[in-house]
């Protein structure tokens, strides 16, 4: 393609992305289908790889994130990020309505706005653009946050249409969306780590986080209630709002202008209902004072606006009879006890079971057959008991006890030091944990083989075709054809699918194992560090625990795999059905032994180039990357920020100290 012609392509690929992102993201209107967007994004990627010379930093392709990791600077906010009065009765709402009046009279509106449960954020725009993000922090100053925010699809990049500031703050709320948060936990529990609480803290410790490539992976939402500058649009709160929405911002559909505060109580009462429904926590409503001018004349007091107050929503909680904890088998043999009681309505849903997590959960409640119990949801996605009410406990009660066994197998239970949950062993013998491998491997984030999913693995293993990952490769036509809503056509599909799996590459591979706490993103970086997976097999706990980001605990799990024999033969045999064990020799190449026999630490941040791109060029050119500096550290590659306990103890070796530039001189020579 001619030089102007890939132009032309690019620009007119970049207006049409991000048009669909504004239908999908803020409108919720899409116009293609995910794949179609899919193709279109990976075409502009093709064509920026291609033409590095139109490169945009507002491009939809860079909606993905960086992995450049730079701690947080810390900004001040232009205008100070205020908190809010809080009112729990519409009798405190009454008295703040008094109070204004007797300020500013009774010619005024109010507007009235759903109190989202995330992370507030302020958002400055220059010329149309996002120049900066920044978290509340203690209203004075905040946590530069831009590189994790621009990864936020609903957060536009550059504004649609005209009449916006040459310069403008937007205040708003980062959220993780009840569905995001609900995949997110069932992730964190299948592999052994906590889960997140409520959404608000998910989203508030997903926008801390230094990787904005693993930001950009956990979906998060926005949602803007503010605007602030000096020249802005509109005289009035409302106005401006609706400004925002013309401009690409997401703005609340439920925001209402009321005239009295009588049609503030209807707001009030209709949304403790209908914000059940919503796909984002809500706990309360924000009433502010539409005209700004008036909000000027109101004034504040030295921690929030005497223009606005928040009215929250109480918690929903009731009261229940406790029936029985049953406990079930996750794939990875974590046994997680389930407490079935009476069913209860609860934020506009009927409830009769909740996770107890733990022993530990039970213990802490101290937990009785038959107790009265409360149960909460509030901004919770999965309901939990908060509370018993002990003085409703029959003295005969027995107390809920965690089983020693699996309910499953009858295995002995065991639980490892340091850890919360309890498991099963028995991992080739243990029925859930056999499915729920199969299950795992064939998924889309793995081995993606279309036409297996979670009823066919079912039935597959009733049948007893398929007990274990390497019988998915044994099955036949025949015998699939003949199965239960089955045929030839579907038969055909799985088989060819099983054949497409042979090509997914060694990274998702290593994921579909199923070890445990190896999750997707280890899996990729366990696949850029070692390549194949007898060098993997071969690698000790300490050694493993030098890669970056590995810790003892996946370090351990990995060797204990490897330590089975099973495993071993699973992956013999996979090898044999030409699954990819290995990084692909075309992205391998452009090796060479520039670097040969050098051991390279990395510490601090750096200006071009993130800590994954230097580790692959050190062992694209033969290093090798190691995490602690010993008397074999070849050299310290030093950025800003570096470690003060690395810095004296390189000094205290006499290991040489050298700097991005020259390192990149050194693969140049």
């Amino acid at each position: 393609m001619e030089r102007q012609d890939a132009q032309r392509k690019i620009i007119a690929l970049r207006k049409e992305l991000e048009e669909h992102n504004y239908k999908y993201y803020v409108l919720a209107q899409p116009e293609i289908s995910d794949f179609e967007f899919d193709m279109k994004l990976k075409e502009l990627e093709r064509l920026e790889a291609e033409h590095p010379e139109f490169a945009d930093p507002n491009s939809p392709t860079r909606r993905v994130g960086s992995d450049i990791n730079k701690s947080f600077k810390q900004v001040e906010h232009r205008y100070p990020m205020l908190s809010l009065s809080n009112a729990y009765s519409e009798g405190e709402i009454a008295d703040f309505d008094n109070r204004v009046k007797k300020l500013i009279g009774d010619d005024f509106q109010y507007v009235c706005e759903l109190k989202f449960d995330g992370s507030s954020i302020s958002l400055l725009y220059e010329h149309g653009k996002l120049v900066r993000a920044v978290t509340r922090g203690d209203g004075v100053k905040g946590d530069d946050v831009t590189a994790n925010v621009r990864t936020i699809r609903s957060v536009p990049l550059v504004l649609r249409g005209s009449g916006y500031p040459d310069s403008f703050e937007i205040r708003g709320e980062i959220l993780m969306p009840f569905r995001v948060l609900e995949e997110l936990n069932e992730q964190r529990e299948e592999i052994g780590e906590s889960l997140f609480a409520n959404p608000r803290n998910a989203a508030a410790g997903t926008l801390k986080m230094q990787n904005p490539a693993i930001v950009a992976s956990r979906k998060l939402d926005a949602y803007f209630y503010f605007l602030i500058g000096d020249t802005l649009p509109a005289v009035n709160h409302y106005e401006n709002l609706q400004k925002a929405a013309e401009w690409g911002f997401k703005i609340s559909d439920a925001t209402r202008l009321c005239n009295n505060l009588e049609e503030v109580f209807e707001y009030l009462h209709k949304w403790d209902v209908e914000r059940h429904q919503l796909p984002i926590a809500t706990d309360g409503v924000v009433i502010k004072v539409n005209s700004l001018a008036m909000q000027e004349e109101l004034g504040y007091t030295a921690k929030s606006p005497r223009w606005a107050i928040a009215y929250k929503f109480k918690a929903e909680s009731a009261a229940t009879v406790l029936h029985s904890v049953s406990f079930q088998v996750g794939r990875t043999g974590a046994v997680t006890p389930v407490a079935n009681f009476e069913p209860v309505q609860i934020a506009g849903t009927v409830v009769k079971r909740a996770s107890l997590h733990n022993a530990d959960i039970i213990q802490s409640l101290d937990l009785h057959l038959n107790d009265t119990v409360f149960v909460e949801k509030g901004g919770e996605i999965i309901p939990k008991i908060t509370g018993v009410d002990v003085e409703k406990r029959h003295p005969m009660a027995q107390p809920v006890v965690f089983i020693e066994k699996c309910p499953e197998c009858g295995t002995p239970l065991v639980r490892s030091e340091g850890e919360a949950a309890h498991y099963c062993p028995n991992e080739s013998g243990c029925p859930p944990q056999i499915k729920g491998k199969m299950e795992h491997f064939v998924s889309r984030k793995a081995m993606d083989i279309d036409g297996l999913g979670q009823e066919t693995i079912e039935l597959l293993y009733a049948q007893g075709l398929a007990k274990s990952i390497a019988d998915l490769y044994l099955l036949k036509k025949e015998q699939l054809a003949v199965l239960e809503r089955m045929g030839e056509k579907s038969a055909q599909r799985i088989l060819d699918g099983l054949n497409e799996s042979k090509k997914v590459p060694f990274e998702r591979v290593l994921f579909a194992l199923g070890i445990r706490f190896v999750g997707e993103t280890v899996a990729k970086k366990l696949a850029k560090e070692v390549h194949s997976i007898d060098n993997l097999r071969s690698k000790s706990v300490e050694e493993l625990m030098e890669i970056d980001e590995i810790g003892d605990r996946i370090a351990q799990s990995i060797v204990d795999f490897f330590s089975k024999p099973e495993h071993l033969e699973m992956i013999e045999f996979l090898k044999n059905q030409g699954l990819q064990f290995q990084v692909s020799e075309e992205a391998l190449s452009g090796r060479t032994d520039k670097l040969k026999g050098l051991s390279i630490v990395i510490s601090g941040t750096f200006e071009n180039h993130s800590r994954n791109e230097l580790k692959e060029l050190i062992e694209q050119n033969g290093g090798k990357n190691v995490g602690s500096i010993s008397k074999k550290t070849s050299y310290v590659l030093a950025g800003e920020n570096m470690g003060p306990s690395k810095f004296e103890k390189a000094e205290k070796l006499g290991i040489p100290i050298i700097s991005e530039d020259d390192f990149m001189k050194m693969l140049a020579e």
